[in-house]
């Protein structure tokens, strides 16, 4: 503990043997996490697994923004700066790097729906009922 306050002798020694033992049983756990290689490989597994228990890790990311990471910075380079100087092409690619993590599979539905809906609207035919001078009365 940071906080802990030592005025005296017996103080620094209680806490040299607190600090001894929580080594000891640090050391212990860490030992007893790879006593076998199955214990190591689920260690190294479990660094890699998402905190949450969705089953997200990093082993299971979501596929449109993997994929943005990489169709992005290729497409940019590729039409908008084709012509542009090494460095131009190397901020593209930290600056989609940075904005791939906002791209992901719910971003992009949203903006479909979004497109869909405006285009369904302009599409959308307009029935201004009978016309004033036709036959039909």
């Amino acid at each position: 503990m940071a906080d802990t306050v030592i005025t005296n002798v017996a103080e620094l020694k209680a806490e040299i043997a607190r600090l001894t033992l929580l080594k000891e049983e640090q050391g212990q756990a860490l030992a007893d996490r790879f006593s076998s290689p199955m214990a190591t490989l689920n260690t190294v597994f479990s660094i890699f697994s998402s905190k949450q228990g969705d089953g997200k890790g990093i082993f299971h990311p979501d596929f449109i923004s993997m994929l943005s990471r990489i169709i992005l910075p290729v497409t940019l380079n590729r039409t908008l700066f084709r012509n542009s100087n090494f460095l131009i092409k190397t901020l593209v690619s930290i600056v989609t790097q940075k904005a791939s993590p906002l791209i992901n599979k719910e971003s992009v539905t949203v903006l479909w729906d979004k497109l869909k809906s405006f285009i369904a609207k302009k599409d959308k035919d307009v029935d201004y009922g009978i016309p004033p001078d036709s036959e039909a009365s």
